[in-house]
């Protein structure tokens, strides 16, 4: 990439109200897409992965070094916020290539949901909103891929994997598209 990416993480700004228009939430807004991949002949397993600290993650996911080391151990999707003006399709296909090395697959969706949720900063009285894009496909073979992005990836049992082990919302995503974690 040769300029720094401009991810929709939007904040709320004076603007000048025309009828019927809303602000962003002062809390702020994510538009992401997550890319939920499961082995052949498999629906118990979705690909997760931990990502590497020295992987170029603010490029390749939004993913700043403070959530990085939040995120820490737990198991995330291959995800990413949207790159400013950018669409979902494209953002999915850009998953692949970036996180995974993977040339293009057949995916389905996207599924779309709306997330709002109380706002991680208390001085703020509106709520954070996210939209996630959540498409899906099938893992050529039954081995996960393997990439300098991620230290582990695999294709994990939902059922034997606990909620705590997943990443902020990357749990609540799982849960929209009906694949909730057990624990």
């Amino acid at each position: 990439m040769t300029e720094e990416p401009r991810f929709a993480r939007l904040r709320r700004a004076p603007l000048d109200k025309f009828p019927g228009a809303s602000e962003v939430p002062e809390a702020g807004m994510c538009l992401s897409v997550f890319v939920l991949l499961r082995p052949p002949g498999r629906d118990d397993a979705v690909l997760l992965g931990q990502p590497a600290e020295t992987a170029p993650w603010w490029e390749i996911g939004g993913v700043d070094p403070g959530r990085l080391d939040r995120i820490g151990e737990r198991w995330m999707l291959p995800s990413r916020q949207l790159r400013l003006y950018e669409g979902p399709d494209e953002a999915a296909k850009s998953i692949l290539r970036e996180q995974l090395g993977s040339a293009p697959l057949a995916l389905s969706g996207p599924q779309v949901f709306s997330d709002p949720a109380d706002a991680p900063f208390p001085e703020t009285a509106d709520r954070h909103w996210d939209l996630h894009f959540v498409y899906s496909g099938r893992w050529p073979s039954a081995t996960a891929p393997r990439s300098p992005a991620w230290r582990r990836l695999e294709f994990l049992d939902l059922r034997r994997l606990a909620r705590a082990d997943v990443a902020r919302g990357q749990a609540d995503v799982l849960e929209l598209a009906g694949l909730s974690p057990t624990g």
